[in-house]
């Protein structure tokens, strides 16, 4: 089916053991994963840390029975070993490090064990001004307060930012996180 549909699809799927799953992302959907992609950036940057960015690239395991195609994805500590690929093989590489997840208008609880099964070691989702940040531990997630991909900041004080966008626009919101990110390190 994802072969026949392409990349060039408005569409993400999820994939667990014979139950197909197909959202549409809507423009506040989008925004709000845009500007959370923005401040991952500025992270990088402030921490010094390369990005490979993979977006909504499906992360899949047939011998598994599962994929999944996340709001966006990140590998950070595993860059290098990724980084001129124009392909990823779950089999062999490692798994994105961290994936987003923007709960708007479906929740991604359902594709959590998805993630699981792959290895994936942090999920960040943002549900209606809250981030919540999971950490995979023994094949589990587990809630906790600060990312450990960014372990040294509260990544659960982002949201203020994000809304701040809505009054003072993208840049001055990129702006002053940048500025708090500098005070926090």
């Amino acid at each position: 089916m994802l072969a026949e549909m392409g990349n060039d699809r408005a569409s993400r799927m999820a994939y667990d053991r014979g139950t197909l799953e197909i959202m549409a992302p809507v423009l506040p959907h989008e925004y709000w994963n845009r500007l959370i992609e923005r401040l991952i950036f500025v992270l990088g940057e402030e921490l010094n840390l390369e990005i490979f960015p993979t977006g909504s690239t499906t992360l899949k395991r047939k011998d598994l029975r599962r994929a999944a195609e996340p709001d966006s994805s990140y590998y950070i500590r595993n860059e290098a070993r990724v980084r001129n690929k124009i392909a990823i093989d779950m089999r062999n590489d490692p798994p994105s490090d961290l994936v987003v997840e923007v709960d708007l208008t479906s929740s991604s609880l359902d594709r959590f064990q998805i993630y699981a099964s792959l290895g994936v070691p942090e999920l960040c989702c943002y549900d209606e001004g809250v981030l919540y940040i999971y950490q995979l531990q023994q094949g589990e997630y587990v809630q906790c307060n600060n990312s450990p991909t960014f372990a040294q900041l509260p990544l659960i004080e982002i949201p203020p930012f994000l809304e701040e966008s809505q009054r003072i626009g993208v840049m001055g919101m990129t702006r002053n996180f940048r500025h708090w990110v500098r005070e926090q390190i």
